[in-house]
């Protein structure tokens, strides 16, 4: 017994004339809140006020930015900018002698160790501190 296999499901189905569903309820969310301000408000406040209403409403029908639809882009910035971050600064004096680096530690541990770096006891607790809170960070 042969089935069918369904092609093209990441498109939509258009319902509305050109137009997916989603896409007429955005639109026509959009064209109701002018509306509304149109009955209520003076001509040229509606104007001032409604034209970016109708470029939202127009942005969450048909603008995709990286493939991706605008709601989504819009859905994920609001969660980075509402989530929790931490940020942690340690400043460490540098020996006399030595000029300060970045890698400064690790160059020397290369030096010493023949070109591996030594895994000291406070290197691994540092290693696993900071993965626990990127881990923390991300949730």
């Amino acid at each position: 017994m042969q089935h069918q296999v369904p092609q093209f499901i990441d498109i939509e189905d258009k319902i509305f004339g050109p137009l997916t569903a989603k896409q007429f309820f955005y639109i026509l969310g959009g064209a109701a809140i002018v509306f509304i301000m149109y009955v209520y408000l003076q001509f040229w406040l509606v104007i001032i006020l409604g034209a970016p209403i109708a470029a939202f409403a127009g942005s969450l029908a048909f603008l995709k930015i990286n493939g991706q639809p605008f709601i989504k882009i819009l859905a994920s910035a609001i969660d980075y900018a509402s989530s929790a971050r931490l940020y942690l600064w340690k400043k460490t004096a540098a020996p006399a002698g030595r000029k300060s680096d970045f890698f400064g530690d690790l160059k020397s541990d290369f030096k010493e160790a023949g070109g591996t770096p030594k895994l000291t006891q406070s290197k691994l607790q540092d290693l696993s501190w900071s993965l626990d809170i990127q881990k923390n960070i991300k949730r």
